[in-house]
This record gives structure tokens, sequence and C-alpha cells, in this order.
């Protein structure tokens, strides 16, 4: 347990937001991180939903190494082979896209904010080039979650985050999640994008339901909107499918992902039909460090391993056992809660009058204490987000701590 501030700093030299009193972490061992005073933890966060490999890896560790001593940066005007066998493999691995679509490419770039960036570019022009003007508009969903910067900003539902940047891009509204018959009435040929997250990364947890994924397939061809799974979070594994649109039939035109593509590294990747890649023109759209030799080959290898059906299996497996234990917990604490998520993206909610956002921050800081790192997400949601390669005894014992914890704090 930590039981002084040695690992602690208060008056750090980093911008405010991230708060005023910052654990510092040293290094890390497959699911355990360790602080500067040496004290491990079982990491159920992965660096929030980053890390799906753990730390420590050698050989990523290798690839990376390698790769600076040939060429550590070339400009998008150029390509390099890291990039390109990245974009092989990842166009040939089966995208479930929309009937018909074909030809399908990737635009690397940094950050999920930076994907969904550019999933609204592309959105707007296919929308402009088909439709005419007056086609722009954007829809996303309550309690969506698509970034911080100003574009991936006006699609992200959390008023907290958007007030103190306002104005922020026009023509973007929210409907209920999950209410299909909501989206049937506003669907128009006005909407260039629909975004939505399969699982509700930052939202609490919730997941796209059959209906509603039935219904954004339908409004989206009707009136030629182009849909976009916004898989940062849920993708790539994490909810025990490559793609987390398999999870209830969505048929996206795209897909942004991000976290743990790279292994830990800085790279995201928007993949896009035939359709939409015809209209673009040389100069639409860059990024300087987006696809660098780097990051894509390090990518190439967690893509092998992220994607091969033996281990997409074992993170299903998993995750009926994280949700297994979870559930048996829950019915034994007293309290009525509920479970939410998919694969190793699951959330635990307490539903009686009490348990909000200020409890649940209690319940992280003594998981902290005691030695887990947990995360919350939407307003009351204990989120656990391990690195896809935990040991069923790793999933035991962190489920175990947290009830603990739980059952001290009701």
């Amino acid at each position: 347990m930590l039981e002084t501030h040695e690992a602690m700093i208060v008056n750090h030299p980093l911008a405010r937001q991230y708060g005023d009193e910052l654990l510092i972490l040293d290094r890390g061992e497959g699911c355990r991180l360790v602080d500067r005073a040496g004290v491990r933890y079982l990491d159920m966060g992965s660096g929030i939903a980053v890390n799906a490999l753990g730390c420590g890896r050698e050989d990523l560790a290798d690839i990376a190494r390698e790769q600076m001593l040939k060429l550590t940066h070339a400009s998008n005007l150029f390509a390099t082979e890291p990039q390109l066998e990245l974009a092989w493999k990842m166009l040939g691995s089966g995208i479930p896209g929309p009937p018909g679509a074909a030809g399908y490419a990737v635009h690397f770039g940094n950050s999920g904010a930076e994907a969904n960036e550019t999933a609204m570019k592309y959105a707007r022009l296919y929308a402009r080039r088909r439709k005419g003007e007056g086609c722009g508009g954007i829809l996303a969903f309550t309690h969506s979650f698509h970034g911080r910067t100003m574009g991936a900003l006006s699609i992200t539902a959390k008023e907290s985050y958007r007030e103190p940047f306002e104005p922020l891009i026009p023509g973007c509204d929210f409907l209920p999640f999950n209410d299909p018959e909501a989206l049937e009435a506003a669907a128009n040929e006005g909407i260039a994008g629909i975004f939505v997250e399969p699982v509700q990364g930052e939202g609490g947890l919730s997941v796209v339901s059959s209906d509603f994924a039935g219904m954004l397939n339908t409004v989206c061809r009707r009136h030629d909107i182009l849909l976009v799974s916004d898989e940062v979070q849920s993708g790539l594994g994490r909810c025990g499918r490559l793609f987390a649109s398999e999870l209830t039939g969505l048929e996206p035109d795209m897909i942004t992902m991000a976290k743990p593509l790279a292994g830990g590294l800085p790279l995201s990747a928007v993949l896009i039909h035939g359709g939409i890649n015809a209209l673009l023109e040389v100069g639409h759209h860059a990024t300087t460090f987006g696809g660098g030799p780097v990051t894509t080959a390090v990518a190439s290898r967690v893509w092998d391993i992220l994607s091969d059906p033996d281990f997409l299996a074992e993170v299903r497996r998993k995750g009926e056992l994280a949700a297994e234990l979870a559930s048996g917990y829950l019915e034994g604490i007293g309290v009525p809660g509920e479970l939410r998520g998919a694969g190793l993206l699951r959330g635990v909610r307490l539903l009686d009058e009490g348990y909000d956002g200020m409890w649940c921050s209690r319940v992280i800081a003594e998981c902290l204490r005691r030695g887990m790192i947990i995360l919350k997400t939407g307003a009351d949601v204990l989120r656990l987000a391990p690195p896809l390669v935990i040991s069923d005894g790793e999933i035991e014992e962190g489920l175990s701590l947290l009830f603990d914890v739980i059952r001290e704090n009701l």
C-alpha cells in the first residue's frame, strides 16, 4: 500500500487539467505498473484502454528500435514499407461495411480525436459532392464521447466538456442513444454523417442495441448518410471482436480506431470505403506524423496479435469470466446493481441513490491505495478495461479487491 507521498507530485509543471496531485509511474511489467517508490499496482485501466498487450514487451521494443535505426520519420509525401504493410493488413481483415462497399482505403493519424475529425471532414465532403450544399449536418448521441479537439468536441455530448469552449462547430446535433424512433424521425437528406460508438466508452458503457443498429443501417442507406463507427476505445479486440461494429450488426461507411493500435505509441486510423475515397483529391487532408514508420512497424505486430481468431476467442472467454464473477459479487452485496459493456470493457453501476460520481471516486482512490488502478466512465459507472493479456487469476484478484472496497463503502 502507498502510505507516503514519495511517489506523488503536487506542484508539478504540467497543465492543471489532469489534477493538482499526480502519481508518478516508473515502469510496467505485463498487467502490473510500478510507481517511483517501487509500489506495484494491478492495472485494470490499461492507460484508458490503450495497453491492450500490457507493458514491457520486448518484441515491440525491438521492432521500434530496429525501425528507428533505419528511418524514424518520412512525410506523407512519401510511403514507407511499414506503413504499406499495416494498411494492407487492415484492409484485408473483413471490414463490416455496408453491402456492396469495396475498394477500402485507410487514413493514418495520431489520436482518436484526430480520426473522428478526419471522418467529419470526409462526411461533409461526400455530402457536398453527392447531395450539394446545405447537406453538412452531423448527428451524434446522448452520452457520446468522440474527442476533445474542437470538431470532435462538437459531437461529444457532455456539457461540462463543451461549455468552456463554445461556440463549437455548427451543424452538429444530438439524439437519444438507442432510440430507433427518434433516429428515424430526425434523419434526412441534409445530414452528412452519423457518429456512433458501438459501446459508449466514456458515456457509461451502454451498448448499441440490435434494433438501433438496424435503424442506423436503414436510415443511412435511405438518405445517403455516412455512418461512422467510433471504435477508438471499443475496437481492436477490446470487446472480443476485431471490430466492435460486429457486436450488433452495424454496417459503417467509416471506422475510426486508435487507442491500442500501436501498442502505446500514438497512431490512429480511419477506414473508408471506395465511394468516399474516390472523391478525395490531393491536398484535401493531411497529417505530419500520422502513419510514421516507427508507429506503423509496431502496429503491424500488434495487429497480427489482436486480429488472431484464437486471441479474440480468449478475450471473449475472459470477458465472460469477468462478467460471471462480477455478477456473483453484485448479488452478494445487497444493493441493486447492473453490469455494462462487452468483452474486457466492463462497467459496474450501483442503482440505489447515493452511489454517484463522488462515491465512485472514493472507491477508485481506495483501490489505488490498495494497489489497483481502475477507472470511472459516465457519471457513476466503475470501469474495468485491463490489458487483454490479463490472466484468469488477475481478473479474480482485481474483482475481489474491487468488491471488497465496494462492500466497505456501502
